[in-house]
């Protein structure tokens, strides 16, 4: 839950810094970025109460573009920087960022064990199926075609398949409801106003909540471009129980196209910091250990 700041009010450019994005023109992590100045301004966020932590990867840059306090992490560990973070600064608000390669690849093993803990922080993950930093190979996400008898695959444009992609595509909403992640919603960054919603009530989820953003790149996947959502998403139902597990594992799994919005939700789910914070109001003598201390028991 975000810090309340009633004293003052920001605006969204109030969170801009004043470092220029650098992505590529037509980039989704700009429309990204703008919905989450649009969010923080939502949820009142003090930035001198707020971290932005990310991995590596275009959009893992993103913490530099927030005025408020960044941590540019290493590939695939946001997840355990921020639960530290978290653990050690619990009244701060945690915003965690990166892309499907650095969240879904390299940091995928990070991601049932920060669902089971359940830190109250917000993971917002810039989906473009695909490596851009690193000139456009295949993601977990990623969706290529076969390559055919008739058909002809530019090796340029997905350099380590130039035949098309043997492997299936992961289901990352699936994936975190199987995870029990405890606040699980999909936008589309071609959707700014849609997504500032959807990450306003993420940043006021008391837990764990992700974000899967679809945020098309304009230079290395020319497949999933943004007219290909523009034609395949769909708003989630109105009739959609989002505390219904089942049927929130139902919608993710339908190929019909893609539920934007939120699609599940745990409310009043355990958190393993909670419960941290109790033991340590339990046992408050046992505050006092250091890591001196600690060490003198081995000299």
């Amino acid at each position: 839950m975000p810090v309340e700041t009633p004293t003052q009010t920001w605006a969204p450019k109030e969170y801009k810094s004043d470092l220029k994005p650098i992505w590529c023109a037509g980039c989704g992590d700009f429309g990204v970025l703008n919905a989450l100045y649009k969010a923080m301004s939502m949820c009142n966020l003090d930035p001198e109460n707020t971290v932005v932590v990310s991995g590596i990867g275009c959009s893992s840059r993103l913490p530099g573009f927030v005025a408020s306090y960044g941590f540019h992490g290493v590939h695939g560990r946001a997840l355990p920087i921020a639960t530290g973070i978290k653990a050690a600064r619990p009244e701060l608000n945690v915003i965690v960022v990166g892309g499907d390669g650095d969240g879904y690849s390299i940091g995928a093993g990070h991601f049932p064990h920060c669902a089971r803990r359940n830190p109250d922080m917000t993971y917002l993950i810039m989906n473009n199926n695909t490596y851009g930093l690193t000139k456009g190979q295949v993601s977990p996400t990623a969706m290529v075609p076969m390559a055919s008898l008739n058909s002809k695959i530019d090796s340029k444009r997905w350099k380590t398949t130039p035949y098309g992609m043997m492997e299936d595509a992961i289901n990352p909403i699936a994936q975190a409801i199987a995870w029990d992640v405890s606040f699980v919603a999909r936008g589309f960054s071609y959707k700014p106003n849609q997504l500032a919603e959807i990450l306003a009530e993420a940043i006021q989820h008391k837990g764990f909540a992700l974000i899967d953003a679809f945020s098309p790149c304009p230079t290395f996947n020319q497949d999933q471009t943004d007219d290909f959502y523009k034609d395949r998403t769909y708003d989630v139902p109105e009739d959609h129980d989002p505390t219904d597990r089942v049927k929130a594992f139902e919608l993710s799994l339908r190929n019909d196209g893609y539920p934007i919005g939120v699609i599940y939700k745990h409310e009043g789910k355990h958190s393993l910091l909670d419960e941290q914070a109790s033991l340590r109001a339990r046992f408050p003598h046992d505050t006092q250990t250091t890591v001196a201390k600690l060490f003198e028991k081995f000299q």
